[in-house]
């Protein structure tokens, strides 16, 4: 039953004033929202549609939930009302605390069958339910884990048919950090791994610069990270982090050497670092290299204005010299042991 004494009120989403009322309601009533971003991640990956009883179950099992239990039993009720669509009385924000409510009602039900909800109209359109979502768990306080976050948005761009800076701008990302988190649950889908735990793995694999050159020069080089980060190979992701970008910037017979099992992960890193994978002034000497070989180089070289090569000239003098000089030093060390 609804509480008679109710408060008027109102909310602004999407620059537009809404009408609310606040009242107590019996907890029974109240239904957990499937689209949730945090009950669709552990509960609707897979495309089956939970029934209440399946989400209530699984928020009880959730650490923070059972928090909430101890929050609101020494507070005596909630501090924030939940946020509620009128006429289904669908719960679109707190459904944490509606799983927290539902425990203490089993140990209570006369002092906690009702709790304090403010009402949404019922007509309320689901662009402007995303808009709430977002003030409280995009921009605000409350936290959506990354994988929770990066649904929100995918469902929003791929569902709603909103476009990425429109997105960013209305939550406050900028449009690139909107555009990676897309895509990483964009991947995560399209490879099949629905599991939010692996999410910082993934991150990390498509945000590395050193690791996208790889991913598009070595065939199948996707499906087998995919394969080693859902065999737990890598332990925790800052390993990923730190090691992968290494072996992907050696040569890529270590690559070839990790993907067909000649190499383990640390052997394949262990191999890197030994062929200068993680050496900057390695790295840069065969950059340079690199161009100074390729046959464009001697075309542009010989192609530019006479001025120009002058000056190219005078540049590989200087070159040459230092050159020189770098080779006797590396050969006065040849027979120097590196400290340990």
């Amino acid at each position: 039953m609804l509480n008679k004494i109710s408060e008027q009120g109102s909310v602004i989403l999407r620059g537009e004033e809404i009408a609310t009322r606040t009242l107590d309601i019996d907890v029974r009533k109240l239904k957990f929202y499937v689209d949730n971003p945090r009950i669709y991640s552990f509960m609707r990956a897979d495309g089956v549609q939970p029934t209440q009883s399946d989400i209530l179950a699984k928020l009880q099992t959730l650490e923070h939930v059972r928090e909430l239990v101890q929050d609101i039993r020494v507070n005596g009720g909630l501090i924030d009302p939940l946020i509620v669509r009128d006429g289904d009385f669908v719960v679109l924000e707190g459904n944490s605390r509606l799983a927290a409510y539902h425990h203490l009602f089993v140990e209570s039900p006369v002092q906690w069958s009702k709790v304090r909800c403010t009402l949404l109209p019922a007509d309320i359109d689901e662009k402007s339910v995303f808009a709430l979502l977002a003030q409280y768990h995009v921009k605000g306080k409350k936290d959506w884990a990354p994988y929770e976050k990066a649904g929100f948005i995918y469902r929003r761009f791929k569902n709603q048919k909103v476009d990425i800076p429109a997105i960013a701008n209305e939550i406050g990302l900028t449009k690139d950090e909107a555009k990676h988190l897309v895509a990483v649950y964009e991947f995560m889908i399209e490879h099949g791994d629905g599991d939010r735990d692996r999410w910082s793995y993934y991150d990390e694999f498509l945000k590395s610069r050193k690791i996208r050159k790889v991913r598009q020069e070595v065939a199948g080089f996707d499906d087998f990270i995919v394969s080693e980060i859902q065999a737990g190979h890598f332990g925790k992701a800052m390993e990923l982090r730190d090691k992968l970008p290494v072996i992907c910037t050696a040569n890529t017979k270590i690559v070839r050497r990790y993907m067909d099992g000649t190499y383990a992960f640390a052997e394949a890193h262990e191999a890197a670092i030994t062929a200068g994978g993680e050496n900057h002034v390695l790295n840069k000497l065969m950059r340079f290299k690199k161009w100074l070989v390729e046959a464009s180089t001697e075309d542009d070289i010989l192609d530019a204005p006479k001025q120009i090569r002058d000056r190219i000239q005078y540049e590989l003098k200087e070159i040459e010299k230092k050159s020189r000089k770098y080779k006797e030093l590396i050969e006065a060390r040849k027979n120097d042991i590196d400290p340990q």
